[in-house]
C-alpha cells in the first residue's frame, strides 16, 4: 500500500516554468493545510526539448521572492506510466489538456484529466517580469482551491 492518499500531477508544454511553479506552490500550501503526507505531487511537460534540466531562472527568481524553491525540481516528460500511477493529472492549459487526452494510454488509466486552474494558466517563456507574476498569481489562487478540494476529498476539512 502506498503511504499518501491522493497523487498529483500537474502538467505544462515543457516542463521548466508552469508546472515546476505549481508543482512547488501547491506542495507548500499543502503542508501548510497539514497535508503533505497525504498527497504526492509531481510535474512533467507534454513536450520532451527540457528533460533533466532545472526550471527556467525567471520562474526561480519570481518563485524565491514568493517564498517557493524550485531549485531542486528538473523536468521530464509525461510518461504512459503516469495515467496508472497519479489520480489527478492537472494541465495548465487547453492545449496541455488536449495533449494529455491524445497521450493517454487506451487501457489502464485512472488518472483524472483536469486544468489545474479555472482559467488557462498563460505560458509565460516568452514574456516578461509580469508574465511570471502573473503565473505565481494564477497558480497560488488555483493551489488554495486545490487544497480546500484535496481536504474535502480526504476528509479532513
Amino acid at each position: 500500500m502506498r503511504d499518501h492518499q491522493l497523487s498529483i500531477l500537474v502538467i505544462c508544454l515543457g516542463n521548466i516554468c508552469r508546472s515546476p511553479t505549481a508543482e512547488a506552490v501547491l506542495r507548500a500550501k499543502l503542508d501548510a493545510a497539514g497535508l503533505a503526507g497525504q498527497v504526492v505531487v509531481d510535474s512533467a511537460g507534454t513536450g520532451d526539448w527540457h528533460i533533466g534540466h532545472p526550471p527556467d531562472v525567471r520562474s526561480q527568481r519570481h518563485a524565491a521572492q514568493r517564498g517557493y524553491d524550485l531549485s531542486a525540481l528538473r523536468a521530464r516528460r509525461v510518461a504512459e506510466e503516469d495515467f496508472r500511477q497519479f489520480d489527478l493529472i492537472l494541465a495548465m492549459d487547453e492545449d496541455n489538456l488536449a495533449d494529455l487526452q491524445r497521450l493517454a494510454p487506451d487501457q489502464g488509466a485512472r488518472a483524472e484529466l483536469r486544468l489545474f486552474a479555472h482559467v488557462e494558466v498563460p505560458d509565460p517563456y516568452q514574456g516578461g517580469p509580469a508574465a511570471f507574476e502573473r503565473v505565481i498569481d494564477l497558480v497560488e489562487a488555483a493551489s488554495d482551491v486545490w487544497v480546500e478540494n484535496l481536504a474535502r476529498r480526504l476528509g479532513t476539512s
